[in-house]
């Protein structure tokens, strides 16, 4: 089984956040897979995938503790670290680039920070989606937290799905085929 867990906090407030571009990538996948979500054996909603095989999953508490509910579904299901994804936004990449690591810091992100402390390591796959930085002179809690702008909503869109194609090389064939096929700068 595979988890893919999409970062971001619950609630209307923060929907359609740069912060909550992960979310809205799971989001993308439950619908084309008509899958529904429903509650999960920790704080987070879940939507079973592929017969199973697959987990997509939301915490729901709030960005800065993902790694509970991620650690939480994790033991519960029995998957191991190499068979978990999380999808989170990243404000060092240009709007719209994706880039995947199998493994590596924080880079200053508290959903990261979080995962990497409840699990103990940070040997685990993530999909960062490009934010953009914005004005380097507004608070850049404000910028992740705000929505994009008008003319950035196309290029989103866009991007949302190539994460979820993203997303499916993953589950269907492996890490590296995913990275081999996403991080070049052309394909963005």
């Amino acid at each position: 089984m595979k988890l893919i867990v999409g970062l971001g906090n619950p609630g209307r407030k923060y929907a359609g956040t740069r912060h909550n571009i992960g979310f809205d990538v799971v989001d993308e996948l439950a619908a084309r897979h008509r899958v529904e979500w429903e509650a999960a054996p920790a704080e987070a909603l879940m939507a079973k995938w592929r017969a199973a095989q697959v987990l997509l999953a939301k915490p729901l508490t709030f960005m800065n503790l993902s790694g509970h509910a991620t650690r939480d579904l994790l033991q519960y299901f029995k998957i191991d670290l190499a068979d978990l994804l999380v999808i989170v936004d990243e404000t060092q990449l240009d709007l719209g680039r994706l880039r995947t690591r199998a493994n590596g810091s924080a880079g200053g992100h508290n959903g990261l920070k979080s995962l990497i402390e409840q699990l103990g390591t940070d040997r685990f796959a993530r999909l960062r989606i490009g934010v953009g930085r914005g004005d380097a002179r507004r608070d850049l809690a404000d910028h992740v937290l705000a929505r994009f702008d008008g003319d950035e909503r196309p290029l989103v869109r866009e991007t949302i799905d190539r994460a979820a194609d993203a997303v499916e090389v993953f589950v269907s064939d492996g890490l590296e085929p995913m990275m081999n096929r996403f991080n070049r700068k052309e394909d963005q």
